[in-house]
């Protein structure tokens, strides 16, 4: 277990040598400073429970910041005379014991140990999920398509534990992509009840549309997209890492707070368009934004939707206008989209062995490293292979 102590060298001194008279098999490491000067390492390494010597209205401040980023950290503050309101603060900001005045070793090591009970010697996160976001190059793309059947692909009948949450707060429809059924919440109703949302009002929130895969709807309410910030983006991703084993999310094409929080936070980044003028026009654009957020060019990925070979523009010009090595393709297929589509079923169970269906399980395969959980599609890779260079994330030409 993990314990990093923020403190003076020497309560460092007396807390150490207590700790280490623990029972418990204990990894302590300590920051002299303030907290403020001590967030990016805790960050980089996260412990299991914080234990910070806090005197300054400083340090109350980067407590704070640290639990929107940390939401899953347990903390002891030491020092610290709370009234009865900063006391609520503090325990929103995962302040779990507090220690007024100037506590020896054995009170720290005591509320170090009441916390580790409480979690039962397992504190850190069970799950990190991987987060999976798609951003329309222009409307029409088919990124909501993709992204929803891509998030059913992924879940692989339950073997995995997958969200999907449409950030397209005005407009947006992922969920009848995939079912018919009318969820009880959205986004816009859990950002009104971020200050206690946790993994069990997370997944009370949330559709099961099918095994391992539950859906976090956009409001129906165009106007309530005012309700959700990117605090609240934040909040709910974080909460949700620890309960998914993927995060898919459908950001339509507008770049506002709340969608750049979720590229921010996200490890993947899948960039939808067409192969004509318009859609190339504005891929460079965002390909633009992206080089000016700094995103590394491994974290973007570039698909190309309803993709047919011998038009006018070749997948080579699109490499070259975007200055790009890999890219995927989706084929055209537009019947059995439309069929998929109009009736709310995942394309997969429309038309299992439809070049479109047979290029979304290349794609799932491509991020979890494993082949297609269906025994039935084992043929995928070697019928797709000469198309997909041997990475797996694209068409060679």
């Amino acid at each position: 277990m993990h314990i990093h102590l923020v403190c003076s060298p020497t309560a460092a001194q007396g807390w150490q040598a207590s700790l280490r008279a623990s029972p418990r098999s204990l990894h302590i490491t300590s920051a002299y400073g303030s907290l403020s000067e001590a967030q990016a390492a805790i960050k980089e390494d996260v412990p299991d429970i914080l234990v910070v010597e806090a005197r300054k209205p400083d340090d109350f401040a980067a407590l704070q910041a640290l639990a929107q980023d940390l939401p899953y950290l347990d903390c002891v503050i030491v020092g610290l005379q709370p009234d009865a309101d900063t006391l609520v603060s503090l325990m929103r900001a995962g302040v779990r014991e507090v220690l007024p005045g100037n506590p020896d070793g054995v009170a720290v090591a005591q509320a170090v140990e009441r916390l580790a009970r409480k979690k039962g010697g397992a504190l850190r996160p069970t799950r990190k999920a991987k987060i999976l976001c798609f951003i329309s190059c222009k409307g029409g793309s088919g990124a909501t398509f993709l992204a929803a059947n891509l998030a059913v692909d992924l879940a692989a009948e339950g073997t995995r534990k997958v969200a999907l949450f449409d950030f397209n707060l005005q407009f947006g429809d992922a969920l009848l992509f995939i079912s018919s059924q009318q969820a009880s919440s959205n986004v816009a109703e859990v950002a009104r009840n971020s200050e206690r949302l946790d993994q069990e009002l997370l997944r009370a929130s949330m559709l099961e549309v099918s095994p391992g895969l539950l859906v976090l709807p956009a409001p129906e309410d165009p106007a309530a997209a005012e309700d959700v910030h990117a605090e609240h983006v934040r909040t709910l991703l974080h909460t949700a890492q620890n309960e998914f084993d993927y995060i898919v999310i459908d950001l339509g094409r507008t770049l506002n707070a709340v969608a750049l929080q979720a590229l921010d936070m996200a490890d993947q980044v899948y960039a939808v368009l067409q192969l004509t003028l318009p859609f190339i026009r504005d891929g460079k654009r965002l390909q633009q934004i992206f080089t000016s957020l700094d995103y590394p060019p491994s974290k973007i990925n570039w698909i190309v939707n309803r993709f047919e070979a011998g038009g006018q523009l070749t997948l080579h010009d699109l490499k070259r206008t975007l200055n790009i090595q890999h890219l995927s393709t989706i084929p055209n297929h537009y019947g059995v989209v439309a069929d998929s589509v109009n009736q709310g079923v995942p394309v997969s169970r429309i038309a299992p062995r439809s070049p479109v269906t047979l290029a979304i399980h290349e794609l799932a395969s491509s991020i979890t490293g494993q082949a297609p959980v269906d025994a039935g599609n084992a043929g995928i890779k070697g019928m797709l292979g000469k198309f997909f260079d041997k990475r797996g994330d694209g068409v060679s030409v």
